[in-house]
């Protein structure tokens, strides 16, 4: 599959189902039985256009009894725990198929792509189901192209077999036969059938590393190959090899959707930016009025200490005969002078008190508008995360790969403009 540079490449990739959960969850998804599923690329509409190029004729756990049943396969020392199922997953990036004709194309590639599986598995008897998804939608690359354009792949769950030769014991009577073969079996076996193999040379000879030990080729590798020069034999020849080493997996779909999530990333992270910036100018306003207030409250309380006590108030004055307090003109002034530093240091704390108040609430509504944006830019970065380390990882072939896009796209717009302007003419 492409890799960020406009070159076409095959994908091969072998997952294990290792318990019936996992194998009738995989059943779920490739023979859409839901209603609705969490991938909203998956068009429903478009579902009819899935192809089977071998339908299941039950479940796929019942057809793998079935199967023992009828001696196709054999469990035989198998243990318990062992897996059973396996996965293969066909793949060219969406761009090769939309260049070439699209769903008419996809349908002649991955019915070859079928039998290249069917080889790979040593035969189609091991196949349970082989599926094209033609329901899939390539979100970033329809809406760079504006128009719909879906990603075909092809979904072969199958039973990983190796043959198995069973000999004669030292038991049987007829000595003659001991050490012969006694029968043929087709043993389930997924280690077995995905060991790594001795890397050849040219003139089939074992490569041998500085020490002297044989180099091994990984199963993923040997399937890379076998699906490469499978494809390239049957005539697809504007393909390349997966890149050797890569594990990477549906990469082209990244390259597509880099340019728009990464846009929408910047987005949401500008609106964060100026959330929290609001945000910081009510707690900074919060922060002032707080500090205002612990000021007048500092200054109340000096006043309290240095004012008179309430003894000194008490004693001052005398009491006349007739019942009233008189007091001299100096006791009068002081008493004033602290009635009315009071009635204004109340008033002060009042309006300071209202005014926190009111840049706590306004506070309280940038933090929970900052929060919900928060939880949308979490919920996008963890969308595109894969996407921001693939761009990390390979930034200049990515701006290639979408550039090349992209002139492509104009080419084409700049290539159809003509005629229409020709066709508007006839018209007037």
């Amino acid at each position: 599959m492409a890799r960020n540079d406009g070159i076409d490449r095959t994908f091969a990739r072998n997952q294990d189902l290792p318990t019936l959960d996992d194998v009738a969850k995989v059943q779920e998804h490739n023979e859409r039985e839901k209603d609705s599923y969490s991938n909203q690329d998956i068009d429903t509409t478009q579902t009819y256009r899935n192809v089977h190029f071998k339908a299941p004729t039950d479940s796929y756990a019942a057809m793998f009894d079935q199967m023992i049943a009828d001696g196709v396969i054999s469990t035989r020392g198998l243990k318990a725990d062992a897996v059973k199922y396996g996965e293969l997953i066909f793949d060219v990036n969406s761009a090769y198929f939309h260049n070439h004709g699209g769903y008419e194309y996809a349908k002649q590639f991955y019915t070859d792509a079928y039998k290249a599986a069917a080889e790979i598995v040593g035969g189609e008897q091991y196949i349970l189901s082989a599926v094209m998804h033609a329901d899939e939608r390539n979100r970033a690359m329809s809406e760079a192209l504006g128009q719909d354009v879906y990603h075909y792949h092809l979904h072969v769950v199958y039973v990983p077999v190796v043959e198995k030769q069973i000999l004669w014991s030292k038991r049987c009577k007829d000595k003659s036969l001991v050490g012969t073969v006694k029968e043929t079996i087709m043993q389930v076996s997924r280690s077995k059938k995905w060991e790594s193999k001795v890397a050849l040379d040219e003139q089939g000879n074992p490569l041998l590393t500085a020490k002297g030990k044989k180099v091994l080729r990984t199963s993923y590798s040997v399937l890379q190959d076998d699906f490469f020069n499978y494809m390239k034999a049957a005539g697809y020849t504007d393909v390349e090899r997966g890149e050797r080493g890569s594990t990477e997996e549906h990469l082209t779909v990244t390259q597509f959707k880099v340019a728009q999530e990464q846009q929408r990333l910047e987005d949401v992270t500008a609106q964060i930016a100026q959330t929290e910036q609001a945000l910081g100018t009510a707690q900074a306003a919060v922060e002032k009025k707080q500090k205002e207030l612990q000021s007048l409250q500092k200054q109340t309380k000096e006043q309290r200490t240095a004012a008179l006590t309430v003894q000194e108030i008490r004693s001052m004055g005398k009491k006349t005969i007739t019942g009233n307090i008189t007091l001299t003109p100096s006791e009068c002034s002081t008493l004033k002078d602290y009635a009315v530093n009071g009635i204004l240091a109340k008033a002060e704390n009042s309006r300071l008190e209202d005014s926190l108040q009111q840049a706590q609430k306004s506070a309280a509504v940038w933090k929970q508008r900052y929060e919900k944006i928060y939880d949308k830019y979490q919920e996008l970065k963890k969308e595109v995360q894969p996407y921001l380390d693939a761009v990390k990882l390979a930034p200049e072939k990515v701006r290639a790969f979408l550039d090349a896009i992209l002139t492509r796209t104009r080419q084409t717009k700049q290539h159809n403009q003509p005629s229409r302007r020709k066709s508007q003419d006839m018209e007037l």
